[in-house]
């Protein structure tokens, strides 16, 4: 009797426990919509690794960035993303098949699930934090217009070792404020998003320099500019 008590009371105990903590992260993807975050797990993670290298990270308005680099890293990494909920199911069921069929694991992580990566969880591939990253996503679309997604995620994705945010990409790399990216500048620094600690926007490999070549392609495909409107409406 004393043992079913202890533990219907330990149960109650982590309920309670899972309870708050999901009110937490409620509390926070609500609060980052309107507050933009003074920084991300990624940028704590190069700041406690020790490695002596500079963080840089500048935050800017999306009406301060240029339309050519939303359209570059959409055309880029998830080109569902104005008509996805913040997880891309069908990607997902097509890259296990293709998986199936004796192909590569590709990845079909959305923007909105790679910015809740950024934003509150660690690197790596274990299907925990994969799990993690779906749910937060699906938080982040349900509470976050599209807009305010793509935003946060290019003020904290890394384009570099310890180079996060467009605005310190743009200026490092290229001299210029985020506001008069080009659309091949553009393209190169969404190029660089699978791995920036190893390709460079600065200078661009042959591998990069045909991704830069896809994701241009890519952009005038999805009708250019015209694509990401409704972000600026």
């Amino acid at each position: 009797m004393a043992r079913h008590s202890l533990i219907r009371k330990s149960l109650r105990t982590f309920a309670w426990a899972l309870a708050g903590v999901l009110l937490l992260v409620i509390a926070a993807i609500l609060l980052f919509r309107f507050v933009n975050p003074p920084t991300s797990a990624f940028m704590l993670g190069h700041l406690l690794s020790g490695s002596g290298q500079e963080l840089r990270q500048e935050w800017v308005s999306l009406d301060d960035i240029s339309p050519w680099m939303p359209l570059a890293v959409v055309a880029s990494e998830d080109q569902r993303f104005p008509h996805h909920h913040g997880v891309d199911f069908g990607a997902i069921r097509k890259a296990l098949a293709e998986y199936q069929a004796g192909q590569g694991l590709r990845g079909a992580s959305t923007i909105t699930q790679q910015t809740a990566k950024n934003l509150f969880l660690w690197n790596g591939r274990s299907f925990i934090r994969k799990a993690l990253e779906a749910g937060l996503a699906l938080g982040i679309d349900a509470l976050w217009p599209k807009r305010r997604v793509i935003e946060v995620y290019l003020n904290i994705a890394e384009f570099g070792h310890g180079v996060y945010g467009v605005e310190a990409a743009s200026r490092l790399y290229f001299g210029v404020p985020a506001s008069l990216l080009s659309q091949t500048q553009s393209a190169r620094l969404a190029a660089v998003l699978p791995n920036p600690k190893v390709l460079s926007a600065a200078s661009p490999s042959a591998y990069v320099w045909e991704r830069v070549a896809w994701i241009r392609g890519q952009m005038a495909q999805l009708s250019g500019l015209r694509y990401l409107q409704g972000l600026y409406n």
